[in-house]
């Protein structure tokens, strides 16, 4: 991999799921709510099966996905740590911001 598409991919995860948790965390008023959906979502981008899979046969589709999970680059985990560094930023940005009295939606 490239480092400069590396250095791209790190820096486009982090903005995108600070913006998606950013929001979701406004909208729905619960701060941490996109750290517990991040992985599943790390899940569907990692397997390569349809989603009905996951309720057809759950135990054989969690095991696959975890097997693809495992077998990942560094470079990968690091991508997808760095969108998970961007919804704790989020819920972090977010509480702060209703602690100094910014109410929003």
């Amino acid at each position: 991999m490239d480092i400069v598409q590396f250095a791209v991919s790190i820096l486009l995860f982090f903005v995108l799921f600070f913006g998606i948790s950013f929001l979701l965390n406004m909208i729905l008023r619960m701060s941490w709510f996109m750290l517990f959906v991040y992985p599943a979502i790390v899940f569907l981008i990692v397997d390569d099966f349809p989603l009905n899979r996951y309720f057809r046969e759950p135990v054989g589709a969690i095991s696959d996905a975890w097997a693809s999970l495992l077998s990942l680059s560094v470079f990968d985990i690091i991508i997808l740590v760095s969108g998970f560094a961007g919804t704790v930023a989020a819920g972090i940005i977010i509480r702060l911001l209703r602690k100094n009295g910014y109410q929003m939606f």
